[in-house]
């Protein structure tokens, strides 16, 4: 919470506002907007949603939940988030913190022997594509055109084309994907 007088300082002064402005804006006195900022003073939730409306900003942004990524870059193996599963043994696992400017979605993908990427290589927009396979082999059908990549290869392709990834392997494979989302 120390830091939220930061961010709302760093908010305020980016939009070329001044502490006067801001308080006239939200009904509170200057010196209560100077001892926010200095961390000397804590708003209340409904001061903060005051301050965010004012400052074209959400109460999100002004507590620091997007500070994930900023705060902690790295995501360890046993960290890792599940996404989902499908029927045939495939696991979706994302592989970064949350961040509201994030523009690539990276994630660890395991695909049991037979089973492919139904439900979950699944996009809703129009982006671009990249795969890596870090073990195993994959038949990809790509539109109506049929590949095969084998560990070390890599596949990049827009979103909109129809794909579908099956394991070709004797046992587990294992891929990279990463989404670049505009």
């Amino acid at each position: 919470m120390e830091r939220i007088g930061i961010r709302i300082k760093t908010k305020r002064e980016s939009l070329g506002m001044q502490v006067k402005d801001l308080s006239a804006k939200i009904g509170a006195s200057p010196s209560l907007i100077s001892q926010i900022e200095k961390s000397k003073s804590f708003p209340s939730l409904m001061t903060i949603k005051k301050i965010a409306d004012a400052l074209e900003t959400t109460v999100g942004e002004l507590i620091g939940e997007n500070d994930a990524v900023v705060q902690n870059p790295i995501v360890r193996s046993d960290g890792r988030k599940f996404v989902r599963k499908n029927r045939n043994g495939t696991s979706l696992f994302l592989l970064s913190n949350h961040d509201s400017n994030k523009q690539i979605e990276p994630y660890f993908i395991t695909f049991n022997k037979k089973s492919n990427s139904k439900d979950i290589m699944t996009t809703n927009y129009p982006c671009q594509e990249f795969c890596f396979v870090l073990k195993g082999s994959f038949e990809v059908i790509l539109n109506e055109e049929t590949y095969t990549i084998n560990k070390g290869d890599s596949f990049y392709f827009d979103s909109h084309q129809t794909h579908f990834f099956t394991n070709i392997s004797g046992g587990q494979a294992e891929m990279l994907w990463s989404v670049r989302l505009n």
